[in-house]
């Protein structure tokens, strides 16, 4: 078999300069995007007491040894949100972070062990301004690209049209053909459902592995097309750290962005409520545990942190998968500087 050349050998570096020549124009695009709007741009810590507490996010750890060698587990951020929501319960209003994060066994063509989230938070503001948000930062990023159409493996999109808005229970009827307002929190009937529309249901599948099935594959693919999609009001059982919605709590005020069928940023109204939060984690970590064999401990410090955090809306965009859409990239390697090896040291 031949082994493929290192993404450091000339000839295939020379082939990424255009597209990393891209990623800078786009960077500096996007600082000066938020710059416009007022906000300030932070930096958050990497390392964490907690790998985050969702169920399917794995995190990696490490150790850290005091000066007097007492050891202590720590992680790798999966993303700076936890952060992100200590500073606006220390006073910030308005800030962003182009920030590195973590996730454990996550390798694709969109998925990266080590990857950029671009975050940003308002308080006192309704998701509807993050949407806003997101509409002018892909046409702030087009423009920077040199480009009218954002487009992967075959399929394009129009970054400067208005974003069609559309709730997760508007696409599962359109793309799938189920009711999903009629089976939240029914198992069985989503089950049929699914199998009903070709979808393959395991016995241990859970309410939400059947709905992630759904999602992954009939509704994702159809979206964004020609034009981005805002996905939103997902069931509150979907959204760990969202606000449920005041006219509907079985739903929370949760979107998702999509470009040419790819998740771009995935944004929400914060819960601020202590008590909810620590139910919501103990009930991923308990999922985790039966799913993986593991858990990771609650930031006991972000909870409290929830108590003087204000009303906010916030959003994580995977700004690797920005600058592939602008450039045509295939696989998110090729807008990377240095990629992770693809094995390590046995």
């Amino acid at each position: 078999m031949t082994r493929a050349s290192p993404w450091w050998a000339r000839d295939v570096y020379a082939d990424r300069k255009a597209v990393l020549k891209a990623r800078g124009a786009i960077t500096a695009a996007a600082r000066r995007f938020f710059g416009a709007e007022g906000f300030a741009e932070v930096e958050t810590v990497a390392l964490q007491v907690s790998g985050g507490n969702e169920t399917h996010l794995t995190a990696f750890s490490t150790e850290l040894i005091g000066g007097d060698g007492a050891r202590s587990r720590l992680y790798l951020h999966t993303s700076p949100e936890f952060s992100c929501k200590k500073l606006l319960a220390a006073g910030e209003e308005r800030i962003f972070t182009l920030a590195r994060a973590f996730r454990n066994r996550e390798r694709s063509a969109l998925h990266h062990p080590e990857f950029t989230m671009l975050e940003w938070y308002r308080a006192g503001e309704p998701t509807l301004r993050i949407y806003e948000d997101c509409a002018g930062l892909m046409a702030a990023a087009a423009t920077a690209a040199g480009t009218s159409d954002f487009a992967w493996r075959g399929r394009t999109c129009d970054p400067f049209a208005e974003p069609e808005i559309v709730t997760v229970c508007e696409a599962f009827a359109r793309y799938a053909s189920v009711d999903l307002a009629a089976v939240l929190d029914d198992r069985e009937g989503l089950a049929t459902a699914a199998a009903r529309d070709g979808i393959r249901v395991a016995r241990d599948d859970t309410w939400s592995d059947l709905f992630s099935k759904i999602l992954s594959e009939k509704v994702e693919e159809r979206l964004g097309s020609e034009r981005p999609t805002i996905l939103c009001d997902y069931p509150v059982s979907e959204a760990a750290l969202a606000r449920a919605r005041a006219d509907d709590p079985r739903f929370a005020d949760r979107f998702e962005l999509y470009v040419c069928g790819v998740e771009l940023a995935n944004g929400f109204a914060e819960l601020t409520d202590p008590a909810e939060q620590r139910r919501r984690f103990e009930a991923q970590m308990a999922e985790k545990a039966r799913i993986y064999g593991e858990r990771y401990p609650i930031d006991e410090d972000f909870l409290a942190a929830l108590a003087f955090m204000p009303p906010a809306s916030g959003v994580a965009l995977g700004f690797d998968r920005l600058v592939m859409l602008a450039t045509g990239a295939e696989r998110i390697e090729q807008v990377l500087w240095t990629p992770v090896a693809e094995r390590g040291t046995p």
